[in-house]
């Protein structure tokens, strides 16, 4: 069994660090708040920093909202890269950048570490349940090592290539997600608008070539009006982000994920950052001056 650190217990990270003590790991924590109680009764044991994790632990994964956040936590004043020595592994499960990832690696590499980018996909249901589809770059050695660790997490492990492919897939999935999103928004609108049960019309489209895991599981959220997170459309609108700002280094035109972008910042300038990425739906809904289910 392996020490391990995780750092960042959110809404992803601290069932996924349960499942990790779960397989017997011993776990050294660290968040920017307390750590939950339940991780905390269950065995793990806090850090005061990401120096003290790294001290303590072979591999340290991180996962973070945001680019400037691993940046943070990696390189900052107390972080990861205080406590390394050579032969650990650094393996950042966040959605960040491909460029910074990159950088991210050069600069652990050259303290003697490994360095896996592995961002995830499947949201809480996924983290929860530990069958996250994982997406790693890296070198192959680190993954073959780290493998076991993510088989405890994940069902889906695929190595992709180098540091940056990992995260790389990551925005390509984000890309398909959003569109997915608004694709079954306006179908589920039409539905309804148009008299049907819409609620029935989900259930027989996913008996056929229209189905999809977003269809089942945010299609749910639309027709039940759930937009708890799950994943906040703040998040990703960074994604998106991500993939806009790619798409124009390399010459690359998105239309649509553009107007996805669009979608989800009307939904934030509503006050809907917070709001689950099906809340997408909303935005849809008042374009149509009409509410799923309404009528």
């Amino acid at each position: 069994m392996a020490n391990i650190g995780f750092i960042g217990l959110g809404i992803m990270g601290r069932p996924m660090a349960g499942h990790l003590i779960a397989g017997g790991h011993k776990l050294y924590v660290h968040n920017r708040s307390a750590p939950p109680q339940e991780l905390l009764e269950k065995g793990a044991i806090a850090c005061a920093n990401g120096a003290d994790v790294a001290r303590q632990a072979e591999i340290i994964i991180t996962m973070l909202p945001d680019t400037p956040d691993v940046a943070g936590v990696l390189f900052g004043e107390g972080g990861v890269a205080e406590g390394l020595e050579k032969g650990k592994i650094v393996v950042d499960m966040s959605s960040i950048s491909p460029i910074a990832t990159k950088e991210f690696a050069q600069r652990v590499n050259a303290l003697g570490c490994d360095y896996l980018d592995a961002p995830v996909s499947g949201g809480d249901v996924g983290a929860r349940a530990a069958t996250l589809t994982i997406m790693v770059g890296g070198p192959e050695a680190a993954f073959a090592r780290v493998k076991p660790i993510f088989e405890l997490m994940g069902k889906n492990i695929t190595l992709v290539g180098g540091n940056g492919d990992g995260q790389t897939t990551k925005v390509a999935n984000q890309i398909i997600v959003a569109l997915t999103i608004e694709a079954v928004g306006e179908a589920l609108l039409f539905a309804s608008k148009a008299g049907a049960d819409p609620a029935r019309v989900r259930q027989a489209l996913m008996g056929g070539f229209a189905n999809s895991r977003i269809l089942e599981v945010h299609g749910e959220r639309m027709v039940k009006r759930n937009f708890e997170p799950g994943f906040r459309i703040a998040l990703h609108q960074k994604d998106l982000n991500l993939a806009l700002q790619g798409a124009r280094s390399l010459g690359v035109s998105l239309p649509n994920t553009a107007t996805c972008q669009e979608l989800f910042n009307a939904a934030t300038a509503a006050g809907g950052g917070a709001w689950d990425h099906s809340g997408m739906v909303r935005v849809l809904e008042k374009l149509a001056n009409y509410e799923i289910g309404q009528g």
